[in-house]
């Protein structure tokens, strides 16, 4: 679960990000809130410049800029909003863990994939219903002549 304690990001042990690197900016969000939505600006922003940040591993920050490319402006900057919520706060706290999440999941390094070789029946059921395929066209060949 998200934990925010002096003003930092705690993903991981190693993985804390502070306050201070992200840029906020709340606008007029849409949906429910009858009155109150066209008065207040309930809709949080959050930019994160992920190029620039000292706190995240480069590693991380490679897998995080691969998997959110589409998220990641010409600057390097990561967009991230929510309006999920009628309160600037609440929606503040959602883009926050939101990000949580995406670092959660770049934290994790792909599994490295082992090469197998096929075994001994597997080629051989292989070999035989290429045979029978061949066996099957062959015959139809012989038909239409």
């Amino acid at each position: 679960m998200l934990r925010k304690r002096a003003a930092m990001l705690e993903i991981s042990d190693p993985v804390r990000i502070p306050d201070e690197e992200f840029s906020w900016s709340f606008v007029r969000a849409g949906g429910p809130g009858g009155q109150n939505v066209n008065k207040v600006a309930s809709k949080a922003v959050l930019r994160w410049n992920i190029a620039a940040s000292p706190s995240l591993p480069e590693d991380i920050k490679a897998r995080l800029q691969k998997q959110q490319r589409h998220r990641i402006t010409n600057d390097g900057d990561l967009l991230l909003s929510s309006q999920r919520y009628r309160d600037q706060e609440r929606n503040r706290l959602d883009c926050l863990e939101k990000l949580a999440e995406m670092l959660r999941a770049a934290a994790t390094a792909p599994k490295v994939r082992r090469q197998t070789k096929p075994s001994r029946a597997s080629r051989e059921r292989r070999l035989a219903a290429k045979k029978r395929h061949s066996a099957l066209k062959s015959s139809r060949r012989i038909q239409e002549e």
